[in-house]
């Protein structure tokens, strides 16, 4: 029953001046880069082993969170190849790598990254024999270089855009992403 300017406040995406904070521009707008220059992901997918003057396919990804998350993970599945081996009695697919990994490591880039003071996107380039992602920003806080990943070391620079992604389930539980995406690649 409470007005809608208070729901945003209630959830950060509004100040009380009535100004909408990044997360709610992110989250509830419909066109957030007219207000967030670098919000969007940067995607570049590369015939060969370093970035050169061929270009495979690129994508700019924006829009609303929801539909920026759910994008970037159809051109992330797009992307993995699948290796079938016939070789033994049962057919086995193995995939070039396991799509929760990619998508743990692209979602942190956009959920952690700095949004303040740069028009940097979230880079993913993709070559034949790595993927790359770069997020502007850095280690936050209590994350460093050295123990970036280590369990039980986390820190958060954007709480209510990571609780925003948590609520509409593109994230389980703060922490476990980088361990879940490192688990996923040593068994792939």
């Amino acid at each position: 029953g409470r007005e809608i300017r208070d729901q945003l406040r209630a959830v950060r995406f509004m100040f009380a001046d009535d100004r909408p904070t990044t997360a709610g521009l992110l989250v509830c707008g419909i066109d957030p880069m007219a207000w967030v220059p670098g919000a969007y992901v940067q995607f570049v997918r590369y015939p060969r082993i370093a970035i050169g003057d061929i270009v495979r396919d690129h994508r700019r990804i924006d829009g609303p969170l929801t539909d920026f998350l759910r994008r970037l993970d159809d051109i992330i599945a797009a992307n993995i190849e699948i290796r079938t081996d016939l070789s033994g009695p049962k057919q086995r697919d193995r995939p070039t790598y396991p799509i929760l990994a990619l998508q743990e490591l692209a979602r942190n880039a956009v959920i952690h990254r700095n949004y303040d003071g740069t028009a940097a996107p979230v880079r993913i380039n993709w070559f034949d024999d790595r993927v790359e992602i770069t997020s502007p920003g850095g280690p936050y806080g209590t994350v460093t270089a050295e123990s970036f990943g280590r369990d039980g070391i986390t820190d958060y620079r954007n709480p209510t855009l990571g609780e925003a992604a948590r609520a509409m389930g593109f994230v389980q539980r703060f922490g476990s992403g980088i361990p879940r995406a490192r688990e996923a690649l040593n068994r792939n």
